[in-house]
């Protein structure tokens, strides 16, 4: 029997509700097709929405409406209270990462599904264990603390007083810790920012078509890749093999001319097939670049409308531990990911066929008030802090180890700064990724007493 249709045992995680056969839940007037339009995130994350869905549709039908040049999709469950996420997150026998993979769209063609079924993120067990075991050694705590002192150098170098848009600022890090780990030579690091943008904004008009790399100014391994970049016509997924061309040229080029010497060539000789090892270089590009890039500037900004909170922090830096699993807690840099349902099941009360789209929101998780007390506020020395924003279960995260060390490095380097808004943030429009396009602030040498976080 295939992985795809072997059923494992379900585990024991309670749900909610007692099993029922689909009453009608959702009130007529909830609008929760906003749960799925991009359109929505670029205004805010809809708490209000997510709150009532919690306590009135835990689990219910969203509809997929057009968008843009995207079709109409068939719809799929919405999944918002925290113990039905985490049921759904660790129960990989019922809700399958591979069946549709993991995002809400389908992908536009068998053969682009083929594909994207090969990256680890939309694998299950075994195969997920086979690929995980291969990339790990690059993920484990040597391995990071390793780092962890030029990541500190590299945070302490992007600060300057004046005006800055600090998602450019906050963008730096985590691409050049990638490109450091991946073996990317420094004048390529901008591709890394190029290909991450076009694959996680492809709802936004502004992030689709993204191309800031000077080809002048690159390696010849990336220049290569900027003249096999296609183009992108009307209607073309810029998540497809297709319309990644370039980045996968860049990724073979990458592995031959650092042979025995990077992670990406030890992946290609460590028994993945071109599909996995593209698949892997597109995962460690784009998740390991983007979670960083949208979070770091969104715990910024949630401390910045929380000064009471800021000062508490910049007065007890101790605290910054709790913090950053705060910052990600309220501002969770991925949203939603997707399952698909391997059989007839019951789950938060509602009957699910198989085959069907399960998706589940982190974002409402993460504000469940059965878990949070007063989930709303915001609270630098928050403990325990149970959130969901690094998944759960078989996928939680392989980097999160890794992203809490840029985290910190960064907001320890910020204490030292005085920071002001100096314009309007702006949202990137995502109904997967909570990110920001510009971040406008002021920065000024904090005069107050100097911080120290101790050895």
């Amino acid at each position: 029997m295939s992985e795809e249709t072997r059923r494992e045992p379900v585990d024991n995680f309670p749900l909610r509700t007692p099993p029922v056969d689909n009453p009608p839940r959702t009130p007529p007037t909830l609008p929760v097709s906003d749960v799925f339009l991009p359109s929505t995130y670029a205004q805010a994350v809809p708490y209000e929405l997510y709150d009532r869905l919690r306590r009135e549709a835990p689990v219910c039908r969203i509809p997929e409406p057009a968008v843009g040049p995207w079709r109409e999709g068939p719809g799929y469950w919405g999944v918002f209270r925290h113990a039905d996420v985490k049921h759904v997150l660790r129960a990989a026998g019922d809700f399958s990462s591979h069946l549709g993979a993991t995002q809400i769209r389908d992908p536009d063609t068998p053969a682009d599904l083929a594909f994207v079924q090969a990256m680890m993120l939309n694998t299950d067990p075994p195969d997920h264990s086979r690929l995980r075991r291969i990339v790990a050694a690059a993920f484990t705590p040597r391995a990071v603390r390793a780092l962890e002192r030029t990541i500190a150098e590299r945070a302490a170098s992007l600060f300057a007083g004046g005006e800055c848009d600090f998602v450019e600022v906050a963008a730096d890090l985590p691409v050049w810790t990638l490109a450091h780990v991946m073996g990317v030579p420094d004048e390529d690091r901008r591709l890394l920012y190029d290909w991450a943008s076009r694959v996680i904004g492809y709802q936004d008009a502004d992030y689709a078509g993204l191309s800031t790399a000077d080809a002048a100014s690159l390696s010849p391994i990336g220049r290569l890749a900027t003249a096999s970049r296609p183009r992108l016509g009307p209607g073309m997924n810029p998540r497809s093999r297709a319309a990644l061309a370039d980045m996968f040229a860049y990724a073979h080029a990458l592995a031959e001319a650092t042979h025995g010497e990077s992670v990406m060539s030890a992946m290609m000789d460590g028994g993945l097939t071109e599909a996995e090892f593209e698949n892997m270089f597109f995962l460690f590009a784009v998740a390991g670049n983007e979670t960083l890039r949208n979070g770091i500037p969104g715990g910024l900004l949630t401390l910045l409308e929380h000064p009471a909170e800021l000062a508490r922090l910049r007065a007890d830096p101790s605290l910054l531990g709790s913090a950053v699993e705060e910052m990600l807690r309220f501002w969770p840099p991925v949203m939603d990911f997707r399952r698909t349902a391997t059989r007839d099941l019951t789950l938060g009360g509602r009957s699910v066929r198989a085959g069907e789209k399960v998706v589940v929101y982190h974002a409402s998780a993460n504000r469940d008030p059965s878990v949070f007390p007063d989930p709303d506020r915001f609270d630098v020395a928050r403990t325990p802090n149970d959130h969901v924003s690094f998944g759960f279960g078989p996928h939680f995260c392989l980097g999160a180890h890794l992203a809490r060390v840029q985290f910190r490095a960064l907001f320890t380097e910020l204490l030292a700064w005085d920071v002001e808004l100096a314009g309007a943030p702006v949202r990137l429009t995502s109904n997967f990724q909570n990110g920001l396009k510009h971040l406008p602030v002021r920065l000024t040498r904090h005069r107050g007493k100097p911080v120290d976080l101790g050895s």
